[in-house]
C-alpha cells in the first residue's frame, strides 16, 4: 500500500499585542488594556496620583495621530464588522466601496482590523488609493491588516475616535456590531449637536439597516426621544455611486458655505 505524503502544517500564527507603539508577544502579553486601566476605578489607591501623568501619554497619542493624518487629503471613514469572512458577500461589498471611493479621489480610513475593514483597505489599495488603518489596543486584537498602507495603533478609544471624525469628510457604515453602532451613533450625536457640520453619514446595506431605521422612526421618534428631522442626518442606500454622490454634494455645499463667509 502506497504511503500518503503528509503536507506540512502551516505554523500557528503568533499572537501579538500592541501597547501604543510597543509590540508584545507570548508571555509578555497582559490581559488588561490601557483604556481599562484608565477607566477602572477598582485598582489600588496610588493610581489616583498617577492620573495627571496619563495626560502626557494621551497628549502624545493626539500628537502622533495629528502628525500622521494632517496632510491626508480628502478621506472617508468606513466602518463594518470585523467578523465578516472573506467568502462573504459583505466582504466583496467592502472591497467595492474601498475601490469606488479611491477612484473618486478619497482616501479610506478604517479601524485597520479584519473583516469589512480589511476588505475596504484592500479595495482602496488595489485601486491605487490611500489606505489608512487606525488600530486599537484590545485583549483580542490582531495586527493591522496587510492592506493598510498608512497605519497607527492607539491605546485610547477616544483619541482614535477623534481621528476618525477630524480627518474624514463622511462616514460610510456597513453592517456591523457594537463597535460599528458605537461609531454610527457617536457621529449622529455630533451632527445633532452641531459639533460637526456638512458631515454625511451613509448606511450601506438596506436589508441589514432597515430594521434599525424603522425602530428610530416608529419608536424613538414617535415617543419624542428624537426629532423626526433627526432621521435626515443619515442616508440609506445600496448604490455605491449614490454613496459617492452624497459625499461629493455635501463637500460642495461645505465649500460653498465657507466661500460665502
Amino acid at each position: 500500500m502506497a504511503s500518503v505524503e503528509r503536507q506540512p502544517e502551516e505554523p500557528e500564527r503568533t499572537v501579538t499585542r500592541h501597547r501604543g507603539p510597543v509590540l508584545l508577544r507570548r508571555g509578555q502579553i497582559s490581559r488588561s488594556t490601557t483604556d481599562q486601566r484608565l477607566l477602572d476605578s477598582r485598582g489600588p489607591g496610588d493610581w489616583v496620583h498617577t492620573d495627571p501623568w496619563r495626560v502626557l501619554r494621551i497628549q502624545a497619542e493626539f500628537v502622533e495621530g495629528f502628525g500622521l493624518l494632517a496632510e491626508l487629503g480628502p478621506a472617508v471613514s468606513v466602518f463594518g464588522s470585523s467578523r465578516t469572512r472573506r467568502d462573504d458577500a459583505e466582504y466583496e461589498l467592502g472591497e467595492s466601496i474601498g475601490r469606488t471611493l479611491a477612484k473618486a479621489g478619497f482616501a479610506v480610513i478604517t479601524g485597520g482590523g479584519p473583516g469589512v475593514m480589511e476588505a475596504v483597505n484592500k479595495g482602496a489599495s488595489e485601486a491605487g488609493g490611500v489606505s489608512v488603518g487606525l488600530g486599537i489596543e484590545l485583549p483580542f486584537e490582531m495586527e493591522l491588516n496587510d492592506w493598510v498602507d498608512v497605519g497607527v495603533q492607539f491605546r485610547y478609544f477616544f483619541v482614535r475616535k477623534t481621528m476618525f471624525v477630524k480627518y474624514a469628510q463622511a462616514f460610510v457604515v456597513l453592517p456591523g456590531g457594537f463597535g460599528t453602532l458605537d461609531e454610527l451613533f457617536e457621529a449622529l450625536t455630533l451632527v445633532q449637536t452641531g459639533k460637526v457640520t456638512s458631515f454625511p453619514i451613509v448606511l450601506v446595506g438596506t436589508s441589514y439597516w432597515q430594521g434599525l431605521v424603522d425602530w428610530l422612526r416608529d419608536q424613538a421618534s414617535k415617543q419624542n426621544k428624537i426629532s423626526a428631522s433627526d432621521l435626515d442626518y443619515f442616508r440609506l442606500t445600496d448604490d455605491l455611486d449614490e454613496v459617492v454622490a452624497i459625499i461629493q454634494d455635501a463637500e460642495a455645499q461645505r465649500r460653498s458655505g465657507r466661500a460665502g463667509t
